[in-house]
């Protein structure tokens, strides 16, 4: 029973490491709109009424990934599970990471730096659930080493011992997981929201901000 203990515990280990590893690899392709762009999207908005947007759609996209998992426990012989559940943290993640890149170009706190400058800041904000300080040095670097992998995965951990409840049988699994995507993403949201509100840069002090290249950047 030890042995089996250990082997389970090293094996889900690994598969947390296995979804750090993805979710860094994955940051720099998610596709971010810049200002310009999301204000010609939504033409009329300030910029509280653009973020409550961007949140809202959010939401209801991790929403929608949480029911979709959930949906599958109600099979007879539900499909690998934990594959599943890595599917959902990493389509999240994703979702999540584009909502806050797209927090900082609407309080006109875009990181400064290259693409994967910029989504190392994004990753870390999702990690420690802030907005980033562009101020502070500390905050911007790459910061992919030892320390901030550890980080990333008891956020991962976090995540999957919140999503089990996802996997219960019947439409239960469904109800719930939609329930509780929405709630996180909203509450992720709101932190972040709250740090760059702080720091906020009005739009007519922004002056003309490069657009944003987006994940070609990684093939040049």
């Amino acid at each position: 029973m030890k042995n089996g203990a250990l082997r389970g515990g090293r094996g889900a280990k690994a598969g947390i490491g296995y979804l750090a590893d993805r979710i860094i690899e994955n940051a720099p392709r998610v596709p971010v709109r810049d200002l310009a762009t999301l204000r010609k999207q939504f033409p009329g908005l300030g910029p509280e009424q653009l973020a409550d947007k961007l949140i809202a759609g959010a939401a209801n996209a991790t929403s929608t990934v949480g029911a979709g998992v959930g949906a599958a426990a109600m099979l007879p012989v539900p499909p690998a599970m934990p594959a599943e559940l890595a599917a959902e943290i990493t389509g999240v993640a994703a979702i999540e990471l584009k909502l806050i890149a797209e927090l900082h170009e609407v309080y006109g706190r875009r990181p400064p730096g290259p693409l994967t400058q910029r989504s190392s800041a994004y990753l870390r904000s999702w990690t420690e659930e802030r907005g980033i300080d562009v101020a502070k040095p500390a905050s911007m670097n790459a910061a992919l080493g030892g320390q901030m992998k550890r980080e990333l995965r008891q956020q991962i951990m976090k995540r999957m011992v919140r999503n089990l409840p996802n996997l219960m049988p019947f439409m239960v699994g469904a109800a719930v997981g939609a329930f509780m995507n929405r709630r996180d993403t909203k509450k992720l949201a709101e932190r972040v929201r709250a740090d760059l509100r702080r720091a906020q840069v009005p739009w007519d002090a922004l002056g003309e901000l490069p657009p944003l290249t987006g994940p070609r950047e990684l093939e040049s």
